[in-house]
C-alpha cells in the first residue's frame, strides 16, 4: 500500500469516527432536550397546583410519554439518544472535547462524571421502558443516602458528594451566567436574532438547572449532617422546596420555566454544538 493510500483511508477512517461522534451527541442533546422540557412542564403544574398527580422529576416525565399516541415508541427513543449521550461524553473522556482546550484533564475529568450522571439516567430510563416501572427519584435518593451512610464512613462520603453536586450547580450557572457555552457553538452562519436567541436559552436555562442542582446537593449535605437518609431530596422534592421560600410558587414557577428553556436550549445545542 502506498503512503497516499494509507493517508487516504486514515483520512475516512476519522471521517466516518466523527460522523459517529456527531450523531451520537446531536442524538442525545435532543433526548436530553426532551426530558428537561417535560420536567419543566410538569413543575410549572405544580407551581399552579395542578400537577395531576405526577411528580416533577423523570419518572413523572416518562409516565408522562407513555400517556401519548406511540408513548413506548418515544420512551424508547429517550433511552436510546441518552445512551448516545453517555458515548458521546465518553469519547470526550477518552480522546478530548472539540473546542479550545478540549484536551485538558479537567475537561476530561467533567465529561467522565457526566457519562456515569448520564449512564443512571440512561439505565433508569430504559429499565422504565421495558415495562420496569420504577420507583420515584426522591424515594431512589432517600434509599442511596442510606445505602451510603451504612459504608464505612458513609457519613463524610455522603457529605462529599452532596458538596460536589452543590458546587457543580453553582458551576453550571456561573458558566451561564457567563455564556461560556459559546466557546463550543459553530453559529457562524446564524442571524444575529437567533444568536440572542440561543444565548436567551443558555443563561435562563443554565441558571435553573444550576439552581436545581445546588439545591439538590445542599439537601444531601443536610442529610449527611443530621445523620438522616430522610432529609435528603430528588428532583421532585427538590422543585417543591423552591415553593416553600419566602417568593413562595413564583420561584418554583421560574425554575420551572427555567428548566422547560434549558430543554429548548438543548435542542438549539443539537443544532450547532461543535463536536
Amino acid at each position: 500500500m502506498s503512503g497516499g493510500e494509507a493517508v487516504s483511508r486514515g483520512t475516512r477512517a476519522a471521517s466516518r469516527g466523527g460522523t459517529l461522534r456527531e450523531v451520537t451527541a446531536r442524538s442525545g442533546l435532543v433526548a436530553r432536550g426532551v426530558l428537561y422540557g417535560l420536567i419543566g412542564v410538569l413543575a410549572v403544574r405544580v407551581a399552579f397546583g395542578g400537577d395531576g398527580g405526577r411528580e416533577a422529576d423523570r419518572q413523572g416525565a416518562l409516565q408522562e410519554l407513555a400517556d401519548k399516541p406511540f408513548g413506548s415508541v418515544l420512551i424508547w427513543a429517550v433511552g436510546i439518544g441518552l445512551v448516545c449521550l453517555v458515548l458521546w461524553q465518553l469519547s470526550e473522556a477518552v480522546f478530548g472535547a472539540a473546542g479550545p482546550d478540549g484536551d485538558k484533564a479537567t475537561k476530561r475529568l467533567a465529561s467522565a462524571g457526566r457519562c456515569v450522571f448520564y449512564a443512571v439516567a440512561a439505565f433508569s430510563v430504559l429499565v422504565f421502558a421495558s415495562g420496569g416501572g420504577g420507583r420515584s427519584g426522591d424515594e431512589q435518593s432517600r434509599d442511596m443516602t442510606a445505602k451510603a451512610m451504612g459504608l464505612p464512613a458513609g457519613q463524610w462520603l455522603v457529605g462529599a458528594v452532596g458538596l460536589g453536586v452543590a458546587v457543580a450547580g453553582v458551576v453550571i450557572a456561573v458558566q451561564a451566567a457567563r455564556c461560556r457555552f459559546r466557546e463550543h457553538l459553530a453559529m457562524g452562519g446564524a442571524s444575529r436574532g437567533t444568536r440572542k436567541a440561543v444565548d436567551f436559552l443558555g443563561v435562563s436555562g443554565g441558571l435553573a438547572r444550576g439552581a436545581v442542582f445546588a439545591a439538590a446537593g445542599g439537601f444531601v449535605v443536610y442529610a449527611a449532617l443530621r445523620y438522616d437518609p430522610g432529609q435528603a431530596k430528588g428532583l421532585d422534592d427538590t422543585l417543591r422546596s423552591f415553593a416553600l421560600t419566602p417568593a413562595g410558587p413564583w420561584l418554583l414557577l421560574a425554575v420551572a420555566v427555567g428548566l422547560v428553556l434549558f430543554g429548548a436550549f438543548s435542542w438549539a445545542m443539537a443544532r450547532w454544538r461543535e463536536v
